[in-house]
């Protein structure tokens, strides 16, 4: 297991301990671990995965300059709702968007398992975009797909990115409630 893989394992572990802390730091801590997965990713040949990280770039530095206009006095980011409308508009071009990476990915390149990389390639961009605009439901999403994202991982012989999936599994579960907590909070106090 390649030294560079543990390392971004451990970065984005942290990243998304942050996260489920409403913490801007998991930003930073995002990018770090990106810059090192992209290499990753290049070597197991997931080019979904690749474009995937190149986009969180954008989406973690857009997210970033977002929460900070959003903070509480305790400087934790404040919680806001996600109609089901927009939900329902957001999986529809996930579901878009996967078919034509998918499509994509599979007649243009040796990408291996283009169709399931492309489809949790969408998903997650959509997951990251609800956690850009700190919606709860984002912790929802980031369960589906590390869920399956564990399963490729496995088949790709990426051990270290399982067993940080797993976690990361755990940590979604973690955040899911304590977000649910804190949007509680706000409007008990608001």
């Amino acid at each position: 297991m390649p030294l560079h893989e543990i390392i971004a394992a451990c970065l984005s572990a942290c990243a998304v301990w942050l996260t489920t802390r409403r913490s801007p730091w998991c930003f930073p801590v995002g990018l770090a671990s990106i810059s090192v997965y992209i290499w990753v990713f290049i070597e197991a040949r997931l080019y979904s995965d690749v474009l995937l990280q190149c986009a969180y770039v954008a989406m973690l530095i857009s997210g970033w300059i977002r929460w900070l206009r959003h903070l509480d006095t305790t400087g934790h980011v404040r919680v806001a709702a996600l109609t089901p409308r927009l939900a329902g508009l957001h999986l529809l071009i996930g579901l878009a968007g996967g078919a034509l990476l998918g499509y994509t990915m599979h007649t243009f390149t040796r990408a291996s398992l283009p169709w399931l990389d492309a489809f949790l390639t969408a998903f997650s961009l959509v997951g990251q975009w609800w956690q850009n605009r700190r919606h709860i439901a984002a912790w929802g999403m980031w369960i589906a797909v590390d869920l399956v994202y564990i399963g490729m991982y496995l088949h790709k012989d990426l051990h270290v990115t399982a067993l940080l999936y797993a976690g990361f599994v755990l940590l979604a579960m973690k955040g899911w409630r304590d977000w649910l907590r804190a949007a509680r909070a706000e409007l008990a106090t608001g």
